[in-house]
């Protein structure tokens, strides 16, 4: 069953876009109701898991228990700082694929794999030495 393009669906996709934060349904609801006051949030989190389901945007389960949602759907990973708790964008060279490895080990098929890494930012890290 083909899914109806909104507006609100729109607007939600868009503001994904605009932060580019990895943001929770109630940042970019936070972010849409000033322009869209009508909207509610549970309008904003079915139209975020939809546009999930449709990969136009990844559903990502962080450190702080928190879903967010992130717009660059190409191969990547996350890293999450432990101080600020920012979510960032890693890209890495693979020399062989992880899946195609433990699938032949353990003989099951991976529909998908999302690495989450954590640490502190070098933003923190920068706090640290300068106090």
């Amino acid at each position: 069953m083909a899914t109806r393009n909104t507006i609100q669906r729109q607007v939600v996709l868009s503001a994904v876009k605009d932060l580019r934060n990895h943001p929770t349904s109630e940042e970019v609801y936070s972010y849409i109701k000033p322009k869209f006051p009508s909207i509610s949030l549970g309008t904003v989190y079915r139209n975020l898991n939809m546009l999930s389901e449709t990969n136009e945007i990844r559903k990502i389960s962080a450190n702080d228990n928190a879903v967010r949602f992130d717009i660059v759907l190409e191969d990547h990973h996350h890293f999450q700082c432990k101080e600020c708790g920012s979510l960032l964008d890693v890209f890495m060279d693979y020399d062989y694929n992880i899946n195609d490895g433990l699938e032949k080990k353990h003989h099951f098929k991976i529909d998908s794999c999302d690495v989450l890494l954590s640490g502190i930012c070098e933003d923190c890290l920068l706090k640290e030495v300068s106090c």
